[in-house]
């Protein structure tokens, strides 16, 4: 008996593939800096101090006087010594007077006159404590400092990015076929 058969013959595709790798660049440019510190607005005032020393005491005490001061003295000075004058002259002018009572007031009085006392030196270098009044006032110093901002004008740039995607050829060397054959 003759079964018909069926042959069936096939061949395999064969395909090539061909890839390109991917190439990738990336470049970062620097900022483009631009920075300003404007100064500090900066204002100061001050006072000046004051400084008074009042030496009038002291220069009285070693006797440096002004001429107000001087008139004064002089003037009661002077008033003393006329009323010690007039006394003197009085008592001199009464024992003249009583000349028939004894003694001799002439020679007497030549004795006294002549015969002046020995004056002492009280030299005064060193003026008293405290005699020197000193006022002093410290000067005010007010200052204002207004700190200004940073103008920044930086700019960012963007990074620079070049890809190139891989890339796959495909190649059919071989086409798949079927081939059918009947046998009887």
């Amino acid at each position: 008996m003759n079964i018909p058969k069926l042959q069936i013959q096939t061949t395999d595709a064969k395909i090539n593939l061909r890839t390109i790798q991917p190439t990738q660049r990336i470049e970062q440019p620097k900022a483009d800096l631009d920075l300003q510190q404007p100064k500090a607005k900066m204002e100061i005032q001050t006072t000046k101090s004051k400084l008074s020393i009042d030496a009038f005491e002291m220069r009285e005490s070693m006797g440096y006087k002004n001429a107000r001061a001087l008139t004064r003295e002089a003037a009661q000075k002077a008033i003393q010594d006329v009323l010690e004058g007039i006394g003197r002259r009085a008592q001199e002018g009464g024992q003249l007077m009583r000349i028939e009572n004894g003694g001799n007031p002439i020679v007497e009085q030549a004795k006294t006159k002549g015969l002046q006392p020995y004056s002492s030196l009280n030299i005064k270098f060193i003026p008293q404590a405290d005699s020197v009044k000193i006022d002093y006032k410290p000067s005010k110093v007010d200052i204002q400092v207004e700190p200004q901002q940073v103008i920044n004008n930086t700019k960012v740039n963007k990074p620079i990015h070049d890809y190139t995607p891989v890339k796959v050829e495909i190649e059919i060397i071989q086409y798949p076929s079927v081939k059918i054959d009947w046998y009887v």
